[in-house]
């Protein structure tokens, strides 16, 4: 079983920037990809960002690709995402997952196979 905890979220202005943390422990394992989604109320639950167990290779969703940054450093369980020029629109709750396939290019939550509790990130205008 693999266990996985976000940190980092809160209310923020429009403009700021917040880091988001993602610790994964439990089961002893290498080689899976790492991804970020989000959930805003109302909505279906979307793809971020997801990056590969070395950290070399990442995905980004089109949408956010310039303010959103993924981050991971090799073999190591913790990763990132640096959210920069934040908007109202991107107040959501922010879940991270593991792709034990390790398919960095995975877009679609069914294809995670372990999930974060998440982290409420609000902007306000």
């Amino acid at each position: 079983q693999v266990q996985l905890v976000e940190s980092g979220g809160g209310l923020v202005e429009a403009g700021d920037s917040l880091r988001l943390s993602c610790a994964a422990s439990g089961r002893t394992f290498s080689g899976y990809a790492m991804g970020w989604f989000r959930q805003a109320p109302g909505k279906e639950r979307e793809f971020v960002a997801a990056i590969s167990w070395s950290g070399a290779n990442t995905n980004y969703a089109d949408s956010l690709k310039g303010r959103f940054t993924i981050s991971k450093a090799y073999a190591e369980n913790t990763m990132y995402l640096q959210m920069n020029s934040l908007k109202p629109e991107d107040t959501a709750i922010y879940y991270c997952a593991v792709q034990m396939g390790g398919s960095w290019y995975a877009t679609s939550s069914e294809q995670y196979d372990y999930w974060g509790q998440g982290t409420q990130v609000t902007v306000s205008s």
